[in-house]
């Protein structure tokens, strides 16, 4: 339920119209070429947490294969600002459907104020310290994943006609428009490596966690079929890109009519806001670990308290800021380079040091990491076409990552050799 419960989130309700643009009316078979992807993906998620189940996840994965080293310090960053950006999207997209209610943002104020808002609430929440922020995550995931299958099903089911043209190869693009879009639908899958926290949490994690994994990837992939073709069957791909933001709720419109606006516009608003409030936290504890690690810098600021309380406020400021600055597609942008780029880090390193440990086949993760480089390769070629400043923006940010990482690790090391000669010295 978590896995399938962080996947639904701002993936569906806001790149079914991206995907679309860019792709035309292939956009369904490209959630699907997506999922098997992520299905090569996740075997090495699935061998890594059945040899080591644990609760630090992907950071404890990369220490594992790298150690306290820069490829360590650096894909997790990676993962981690992956994972602000899907808040700043969840954020973003929880705006575009709740102004559906109103008639839409004319303005283009209204969306990244609504966002903002949200953010602030669910860090006042998390701040709380409130015990209840799991319960009511997982709650509002039950509503969600049964509200957006009831969208599905009946948005089939009462739809003109299920005949979606896939021969128009003036509205599907080019190859490289295909794995752009199949790479946009890798983040409405990559919620899935949260299962990867919950393995001192987990009955049996050895054996539990890696088929919470494949349970939830199998249920996204029926869920988000369903979707795709109830969008392509009661909108126009015209109307698709149109309503790109929210194009569930334009899809509602037609077969439903107001109320079933009413009804996706609510299961959107459910599934951003209990996505953010769950990952809020999710991600300030990883940051928190990386800190403890000694792998990331860290400043109080004069702040009070824990350094997972820190933490907490940069991840929130770090949203705050893509999310009122950044639209929709720039941000999702962002978030699959830095991810695929850690997830192809992943799998290297299951192949070149944890291979053996973990019992793992050589073959799956050197799929994996084609496939990878295949999706991210049609994605940026065609966000260069584009849109190149969000690629300049990735590029930058990971080169100031990496260079910044560098110079800490290397300080990091000659004051712990420093600290060690003291002793020494004391202790003769």
């Amino acid at each position: 339920m978590l896995g399938t419960g962080v996947m639904i989130g701002a993936g569906i309700f806001a790149l079914t119209g991206q995907m679309a643009q860019m792709t035309g009316v292939l956009f369904p078979l490209a959630f699907l070429a997506a999922a098997v992807i992520v299905s090569f993906s996740s075997y090495s998620y699935i061998k890594i947490s059945n040899a080591y189940p644990s609760a630090g996840g992907i950071g404890m994965y990369l220490h594992k294969a790298y150690g306290n080293r820069l490829p360590t310090a650096f894909n997790a960053l990676l993962m981690y600002f992956s994972m602000v950006i899907a808040q700043s999207f969840l954020a973003r997209t929880f705006g575009a459907y709740t102004m559906q209610l109103f008639g839409g943002d004319d303005t283009g104020m209204m969306v990244p104020v609504l966002g903002v808002s949200l953010i602030v609430a669910a860090f006042l929440v998390n701040l709380s310290g409130n015990r209840w922020i799991q319960g009511v995550a997982s709650f509002i995931g039950i509503l969600k994943i049964g509200g957006i299958l009831i969208f599905g099903l009946v948005g089939v089911w009462i739809a003109d006609s299920l005949a979606v043209d896939f021969s128009s190869s003036r509205e599907a693009g080019a190859v490289g428009n295909f794995l752009g879009a199949t790479a946009l639908g890798i983040l409405a899958f990559k919620g899935f490596t949260t299962i990867t926290n919950s393995g001192s949490e987990v009955k049996d994690p050895t054996r539990n966690v890696g088929r919470a994994i494949v349970i939830s990837i199998a249920a996204c992939v029926v869920i988000y079929t369903l979707v795709g073709f109830a969008v392509a069957s009661n909108l126009s791909l015209a109307e698709i890109i149109e309503t790109r933001d929210y194009s569930l709720a334009a899809a509602a419109r037609p077969a439903l009519g107001d109320y079933g606006v009413w009804f996706t516009v609510a299961i959107a608003m459910m599934a951003t806001a209990g996505g953010i409030l769950a990952s809020i936290f999710a991600v300030s504890r990883m940051l928190a670990m990386l800190t403890e690690m000694k792998l990331v810098p860290h400043r109080h600021f004069g702040m009070p308290g824990s350094i997972q309380k820190h933490t907490l406020v940069y991840t929130v400021v770090l949203g705050l800021v893509l999310t009122a600055f950044f639209d929709l597609s720039r941000i999702a942008a962002l978030g699959i380079v830095f991810y695929l780029i850690m997830d192809i880090a992943i799998h290297w390193g299951v192949l070149r040091y944890l291979r053996e440990d973990i019992n793992a086949n050589a073959w799956v993760p050197v799929v994996a990491i084609l496939l990878d480089l295949l999706a991210l390769g049609g994605f940026v070629w065609v966000k260069l076409n584009t849109d190149p400043f969000v690629i300049g923006v990735a590029v930058v940010a990971m080169i100031v990552i990496a260079v910044a990482e560098q110079i800490f690790l290397k300080r990091t090391s000659e004051a712990r050799d420093a600290g060690g000669d003291e002793s020494h010295e004391g202790h003769h």
